[in-house]
């Protein structure tokens, strides 16, 4: 008798960075997580999704019930995500405003972002940007966003040995591992999310 090997299905996880520096630690963070899904974790399918190209929320740029082409191709992106990685960036303790455009955005009627699971993971000074991810929290519950309780990924990237190299990739490791670790999380709960087919 032939064993069936039940295969997990790939989830689609939309990847951003709130830092719109090229060298950004925290963009290294979303690369990290992308080589981690191809390299080390299936059922995983990730895309990092550029927010830089969108404007300034602004609602009479929405126009006979369309959006600005830029809104348009970013909703459509969250819409056909399962799952959403936030790099969040800690900018005067809360998360930096292109995140928070991003997030206005996808939010106008119909909101793209309703029921999707959601991961943060940030790399700064002090806490780490783990303030930012309070405040990404709070506004992603209004937003019906779930995020993961567990692991938690905040990294203080000014702290002995070196996380980053000076093109802001991680290099640490044991961070990876973590990073690992968060986004097995992720695949997790957003295929405990999905509905039973």
């Amino acid at each position: 008798m032939e064993a069936a090997v039940a295969s997990k299905p790939v989830i689609k996880v939309a990847a951003i960075c709130g830092s719109l520096r090229k060298a950004s630690n925290n963009r290294g963070l979303i690369r990290t997580a992308l080589e981690l899904t191809k390299e080390s974790i299936a059922g995983i399918q990730m895309e990092y999704i550029d927010i830089s190209p969108l404007p300034m929320l602004d609602t009479d740029l929405e126009v006979d019930g369309k959006f600005p082409p830029a809104v348009e191709a970013f909703r459509q992106k969250i819409l056909e995500s399962d799952s959403i990685l936030f790099a969040s960036p800690e900018y005067n303790f809360s998360l930096t405003a292109p995140l928070k455009n991003a997030l206005d955005w996808a939010s106008r009627p119909p909101n793209v972002w309703a029921d999707k699971a959601a991961a943060i993971v940030s790399a700064g000074g002090g806490f780490g940007g783990a303030r930012s991810h309070y405040h990404l929290r709070q506004v992603g519950v209004f937003l019906d966003l779930h995020f993961i309780n567990k692991p938690e990924f905040y990294l203080n990237a000014f702290q002995p040995p070196a996380k980053f190299d000076s093109d802001g990739n991680l290099i640490d490791e044991d961070s990876k591992e973590r990073m690992k670790q968060v986004l097995l999380s992720l695949q997790a709960f957003t295929l405990r999310l999905q509905p039973k087919n």
